[in-house]
C-alpha cells in the first residue's frame, strides 16, 4: 500500500494500529444528528452553527475551551420524557449529571423534578426555585448537616442507602418534628452491561443495601418501625450509559418480588418504585440509544406485569435522567494548537483543555466523536487522537478518530456529546481554568456558568 493510499492519509505509515476505524467516514464535514444537539449544522461558509450562532463567533466573545449548550435541545429532550412517561409517573433529573440555576428553571419550566446527592447541588436546586417537595436526596454517605437542610428543607423524598442512614434520618426528622418520606436503594444483583466503575447494581459496590441475604427485607422492618420515617417505596439503580433493556426487567422483577414480600409480612402495599437512570447516550455513530417513548413503554409493562403476576397494584413509577437529557445537547470547543505526526501510528492533535475539562476518556475509556468546525475541508482523512494540555500521558479527549490532514493551529474543533459529567466532574488539575458554559437558543447566547479566572484560584488560596 502507498503511503498516498493510506486510508489514515499521507501522515501514516503501511501499517495502521491495532483497533483503528476500518475505515474513514465517507465525509468528514457530515455531522451526525444522532450525535450532536438538534440545532447544529454549518451555514454556507462551511462553519458550524448552533441556535444559529457560529462557533466562530461564540470562540471570539466567549473563548476556548467552552461547553456550548443548546436550550432548545434540553428543553426537547426534558419535555420528551415528561410526556413519556405522562401524569402517573415522576421524571427525576439527575443533578449529577449538570447542575446549575439556569438548568434547574428549565426543569422546572418542563415539568420535572430533580435529584441531587450532596449538600451544594441541594442548594443549587432550593436557590433556582425547585420546589423542595420536587426534589430528592440522594448519597452514600449523607451527612448530618446534609440531611438536617434537607428534611428542613421539606425534600419529597430521601433516598437511605445503608442501615446506619435508616437510624440517622429518623433520629434528624424526629427531632425536628417531621415525618419524612424516604426510599431504600437496595442493590439487586444484576449486571449491567457498562463500565466497571459505573455499573451500581451488583453486590460488591459502595451503594445501596443487598437484596441478597435478607438485608434489603430488614432494612425494610426497620424503616416501619421508625416514626421519624415515612416509607414509600424501593429504589433500584443498575448503571450508567446502558443500551440493553434486560438488566431493568430482572432488575423491576426482584423489586416487585421484594414488594411481595414486604405486603405478605407486614400488610403494606409500598405505593412507589424508582428505577433510577443510566440510559445511554449516543457518544459515536455506532451507538444505538432508545427513544424516551421506547423506553417508557418498556418500563412501564416490565413493572405492570410483574405486579399483575404478584397480585400488586402497580406502583408509581419514578425514573432518573440525566445523561440521557443533557448529555447530546452540549459539545465543548477547543482551539487546535500542537500538531504532531507520528509516522506509522497517528497524528496527535493537542486542544487548550484537556482532562481537566472531559475527564470520562482517561476514567472511563470513554469514546467521543469529534469534527473541525470553523471551516470544511476536502483534504483526505488522518487518524487523529485529540489529547490536551496536561502534564499526564493519559491527557486524552478523544482516542481514536479522523481528522481532515490540513488540519492546522488556530482551527476549532469541536466534541459533541459532552453535556453530562464534564463540567460536573471538571477540575483546576495544573491549576488550568475550569471553562464557561455558554447557553444558546433562538440566535442569543448568554454565560450560565462563568469561566473560572486566576483571582478565583488565588481566592481560595489563603496562603
Amino acid at each position: 500500500m502507498s503511503r498516498s493510499a493510506h486510508p489514515a492519509g499521507p501522515r501514516h505509515a503501511d501499517v495502521l494500529p491495532e483497533g483503528h476505524y476500518s475505515a474513514p467516514p465517507a465525509d468528514l464535514n457530515a455531522l451526525d444528528p444522532k450525535v450532536w444537539a438538534q440545532t447544529v449544522t454549518r451555514d454556507e461558509d462551511g462553519v458550524v452553527t448552533v441556535g444559529g450562532i457560529p462557533v466562530t463567533r461564540l470562540a471570539e466573545e466567549y473563548g476556548t475551551p467552552a461547553y456550548v449548550l443548546d436550550e432548545a435541545d434540553f428543553r426537547a429532550r426534558a419535555r420528551a420524557w415528561r410526556t413519556a412517561f405522562g401524569a402517573d409517573a415522576d421524571v427525576f433529573y439527575a443533578g449529577k449529571a449538570f447542575l446549575s440555576r439556569a438548568v434547574v428553571r428549565w426543569l422546572h419550566e418542563e415539568g420535572l423534578n430533580v435529584d441531587v446527592c450532596s449538600g451544594g447541588e441541594l442548594a443549587t436546586a432550593l436557590s433556582a426555585g425547585m420546589p423542595a417537595d420536587r426534589i430528592a436526596f440522594h448519597g452514600n454517605n449523607k451527612s448530618v448537616d446534609e440531611i438536617t437542610r434537607a428534611v428542613e428543607a421539606g425534600v419529597g423524598h430521601i433516598v437511605l442507602d445503608s442501615f446506619q442512614e435508616i437510624v440517622r434520618v429518623a433520629h434528624i426528622a424526629q427531632s425536628l418534628g417531621k415525618r419524612q418520606k424516604v426510599l431504600i436503594r437496595i442493590t439487586v444483583g444484576v449486571e449491567a452491561h457498562t463500565h466497571e466503575f459505573i455499573a451500581t447494581a451488583h453486590e460488591d459496590q459502595k451503594f445501596g443495601i443487598p437484596l441478597a441475604g435478607g438485608q434489603a427485607a430488614e432494612a425494610v422492618r426497620r424503616a416501619l418501625q421508625l416514626d421519624g420515617l415515612e416509607l414509600v417505596g424501593i429504589h433500584s439503580h443498575i448503571g450508567s450509559q446502558i443500551f440493553d433493556m434486560s438488566g431493568f426487567e430482572v432488575a423491576a422483577h426482584r423489586v416487585v418480588s421484594l414488594l411481595k414480600a414486604v405486603r405478605d409480612e407486614h400488610g403494606v402495599e409500598l405505593p412507589e418504585i424508582d428505577l433510577g437512570g443510566g440510559l445511554g447516550i449516543a457518544y459515536t455513530s455506532d451507538d444505538d440509544p432508545r427513544e424516551p417513548h421506547e423506553i417508557a413503554k418498556a418500563l412501564t409493562e416490565i413493572v405492570t406485569r410483574e405486579c399483575e403476576a404478584a397480585k400488586l397494584r402497580t406502583p408509581r413509577i419514578s425514573v432518573e435522567p440525566g445523561r440521557a437529557i443533557v448529555g447530546p445537547t452540549a459539545f465543548t470547543l477547543y482551539e487546535v494548537g500542537t500538531i504532531k505526526p507520528l509516522d506509522g501510528l497517528r497524528t496527535y492533535v493537542s486542544v487548550d483543555g484537556g482532562m481537566s475539562d472531559n475527564i470520562r476518556t482517561a476514567l472511563y475509556d470513554a469514546e467521543y466523536s469529534v469534527a473541525l468546525v470553523s471551516r470544511t475541508s476536502d483534504a483526505e482523512p488522518m487518524l487523529a487522537r485529540v489529547v490536551g494540555k496536561h502534564c499526564e500521558s493519559g491527557d486524552i479527549v478523544v482516542k481514536d478518530a479522523f481528522l481532515p490532514s490540513d488540519l492546522a493551529p488556530g482551527d476549532l474543533i469541536a466534541v459533541p456529546a459532552t453535556g453530562a459529567y464534564c463540567r460536573s466532574m471538571a477540575s483546576n488539575y495544573n491549576h488550568v481554568l475550569r471553562p464557561p458554559v455558554v447557553a444558546v437558543a433562538g440566535g442569543q447566547a448568554r454565560v450560565i456558568v462563568r469561566r473560572e479566572t486566576e483571582e478565583d484560584l488565588l481566592r481560595l488560596d489563603v496562603g
